[in-house]
């Protein structure tokens, strides 16, 4: 069983655009996609895709939209009931695959709500092989939300995956020393934040094949206490630092329809690989083939096993070549 963990739910709507987006001009929108959603949600549907054992674990009234499109997606879920609605969020994609986001900022959860939601997910922990916490954090959570659930998970018998951003994903790295999970996924800015580094500096190196000044980045997340680092990178492919080596994949050649959620893809590819067995290096190609078959599919379309071309990416073993600069 592998538990996906999703604070702040969404129906993700994608707009198709035939032109670029002009700020305060007229757009005729070429197709309308709407699909359940949440960073925890994709990673769920991608891996029920693959034939896994999977659960989502969401806040959401009893008749919510959301859980009706949960259930047209064929999606096992647990709602945990709250008095909001499910937040829409809107991404607006332009022909070379150019993605813009809207995201609503979702329903509040008090302090019932709250403790209903830690319990399920301890309680799920108790028979999974994976917990996968994803997404941002609906008002009425602490930042530190992530940090204690995982510091409460590190007695169970699963493995934990954590993927946020900005003051939750702070909060998370705060408390590396004392509870950190097995794998976080940052992108190069979430990342260089984390470090104090310019986003800047690691995508471009990274664009012109020069993995070392993220893999510097990542180590020192290692050292703060951090087990795995994957680091997805766009059209760059991802890298992969864990305490016995680091290593890099490129994607194949694609046309890039849309952006959403293809982080979430790459994660769900990382954790299949982990569950069936495989080393770093594998996780790694299969987290980066999963990436760039979701960015290759309209809206926040999920790839099913047939779209994924694993022979087109390769991993290879890397060491850091170039150190980071930080910001003063």
């Amino acid at each position: 069983m592998i538990v996906t963990v999703t604070p702040n739910p969404s129906i993700d709507r994608t707009l198709a655009l035939g032109a670029p987006l002009t700020r305060g001009a007229v757009h005729r929108v070429t197709s309308a996609i709407s699909e359940p959603g949440g960073k925890g949600v994709n990673v769920a549907r991608a891996l029920m895709l693959a034939g896994l054992d999977v659960i989502a674990v969401l806040p959401a009234s009893d008749d919510d939209p959301m859980l009706t499109a949960l259930r047209t997606a064929g999606v096992s879920f647990e709602c945990v009931p709250v008095s909001g609605v499910v937040r829409t969020n809107l991404a607006i994609t332009e022909s070379d695959g150019t993605t813009t986001k809207l995201n609503e900022p979702g329903a509040h959860l008090d302090a019932a709500a709250l403790d209903a939601l830690t319990q399920t997910v301890l309680s799920h922990a108790e028979n999974a092989s994976w917990v996968v916490l994803s997404g941002s954090l609906p008002p009425g959570v602490p930042d530190a939300w992530y940090a204690d659930v995982v510091a409460r998970l590190a007695s169970a018998p699963c493995q934990v995956a954590v993927d946020t951003s900005e003051r939750p994903l702070d909060a998370l790295a705060a408390g590396f020393g004392t509870a950190a999970p097995d794998v976080i996924k940052p992108n190069a800015e979430e990342l260089a934040g984390l470090v104090g580094a310019s986003p800047e500096e690691l995508e471009r190196a990274a664009a012109q094949g020069d993995p070392g000044p993220v893999v510097a980045a990542a180590n020192r997340l290692i050292e703060r206490g951090a087990k795995t680092v994957l680091v997805t990178l766009g059209a760059a492919g991802a890298i992969l630092v864990d305490p016995s080596g680091s290593w890099m994949a490129a994607p194949p050649p694609i046309a890039p329809r849309s952006t959403v959620g293809a982080g979430d893809s790459s994660l769900a590819g990382y954790v299949r690989a982990a569950v069936g067995g495989a080393e770093p290096p594998r996780r790694l190609q299969m987290a980066v083939a999963y990436g760039s078959a979701a960015a290759a599919l309209p809206g926040s379309a999920l790839p099913a096993p047939s779209q994924i071309d694993l022979n087109a990416v390769r991993a290879y073993a890397i060491t850091p070549s170039s150190p980071v600069s930080t910001r003063p």
